[in-house]
């Protein structure tokens, strides 16, 4: 026990050699603190195996697990930790650094948490509708109750767009859902096809305030569930309707068509086919806007498993933006318009983080433990690689080709008398 101890505070020490910058403290299982006493965040060791169970194998994935499964804990700033992780994987020398701690490391209990769960899997072929509708399941059908203890009260699971980054949350995703509205230029009497429509709040502030009628597809029947009924009290039941339904069975044609958060999970091979069907189920000259996150990485194609990937969406991969309008335009869609919101998206899952750590007791009550920490373990590594430009995301606003003249930002423009 005690070489285990005097191992794990070496390793410590060592990591923090790496970085220069001791921001973050260790707590071993003893009570023993290393590190600066007024430290933002606390990595709590449960067990003299817990350091070997974070660090090897070295991943992602390996981390993440022995946090949700309480190898480890973290008290604190979760951003601060994952700071301090993301340093260490930039530095400089880290492969050299990383063999001597290697062999420290695997002198510890070869004891962890995670080797009693199974991981989750997914089963039939990539991206079929069965296995899409699995993944998305995965996600999205842990509650509605649980989604409640950290979005705004409209439900909106996408970045919102921030002014200022003192504004509240509700107000940010307000702005984005009108913002949407705005950039497809909805008219009354159009017909509007939301795809992945989350809890329908886009189709109804379209049906309120632009007096449009709209299709909102979900793979979610909890969403499905809540949309209906906060459809009905908004009183644009007749104007809005919601299905159980993949977005390649929908039939008919629409004035415009909005996939928010959704694009993420239809797979790099697939991207051919879910533009031209977009671009099918669009009348000539409509809008379509597409809301995604995107990897700036162009030397990346990992396939490993990752955490995100394992315990959150599965199966979904990130592309790089270029990739993605040359997709569009093969499709025969035009770019009009690009917009990064990947500051706001940072501050939008800073919100969420801290709004579900308020509500840790009620999260927990409504699911459980390992749930809350996967939610609050990836929302915060997601606020940080959005900090650091890892990842963006995109609204990009595509027409087809053959739409008549027009200047496409007019909508966005000043009048000549203002």
């Amino acid at each position: 026990m005690a070489d285990a101890l005097a191992t794990s505070r070496s390793v410590y020490e060592q990591l923090v050699a790496v970085t220069g910058e001791p921001t973050v403290a260790m707590r071993a299982w003893n009570g023993e603190v290393w590190g600066p006493p007024e430290a933002p965040a606390t990595i709590v060791l449960n067990h003299p195996g817990a350091l070997r169970a974070l660090l090897l194998p070295p991943s992602d994935l390996t981390a993440g697990e022995a946090y949700i499964y309480d190898d480890v804990d973290i008290e604190g700033s979760i951003f601060e930790v994952l700071r301090f992780a993301a340093t260490l994987q930039s530095m400089p020398g880290r492969r050299l650094t990383s063999l001597r701690m290697f062999r420290r490391l695997r002198t510890l209990p070869a004891q962890n948490r995670r080797s009693t769960h199974a991981r989750p899997k997914t089963k039939g072929r990539l991206h079929s509708k069965r296995r899409d509708k699995a993944s998305v399941s995965a996600q999205y059908d842990t509650g509605n109750d649980f989604f409640r203890q950290f979005l705004d009260p409209e439900m909106v699971y996408s970045s919102g767009v921030f002014l200022d980054p003192a504004e509240p949350l509700e107000t940010a995703q307000r702005r984005k859902i009108d913002l949407i509205c705005r950039k497809l230029q909805l008219q009354s009497g159009q017909r509007l096809l939301d795809i992945g429509c989350g809890w329908g709040t886009l189709a109804i502030h379209a049906a309120q305030h632009y007096g449009v009628k709209v299709m909102g597809v979900t793979l979610s029947a909890p969403q499905v569930e809540w949309a209906i009924s906060a459809a009905k009290e908004a009183g644009v039941s007749d104007r809005v309707s919601f299905g159980l339904l993949d977005y390649r069975d929908v039939d008919g044609r629409h004035d415009a068509i909005a996939s928010i958060g959704m694009f993420e999970h239809v797979g790099k091979g697939q991207l051919a086919r879910y533009f031209s069907r977009v671009r099918d189920l669009l009348e000539p000259g409509g809008a379509f806007l597409n809301h995604g996150i995107v990897n700036r990485d162009r030397r990346s194609g990992r396939t490993t498993p990752t955490f995100i990937n394992t315990y959150v969406f599965p199966d979904s991969n990130l592309v790089t933006v270029d990739e993605v309008v040359a997709q569009a335009e093969d499709a025969g869609f035009e770019l009009r318009d690009a917009e990064s919101l990947r500051t706001s998206y940072a501050l939008t899952l800073r919100h969420w983080v801290d709004n579900l750590e308020a509500n840790h007791q009620v999260a927990v009550d409504t699911v459980d433990e390992t749930t809350y920490r996967i939610f609050r373990l990836y929302m915060a590594g997601s606020a940080v690689a959005f900090d650091s430009a890892a990842v963006s995301v995109y609204q990009l606003l595509l027409r087809t080709v053959n739409r008549p003249w027009t200047y496409g930002r007019r909508h966005l423009l000043a009048t000549d008398d203002q």
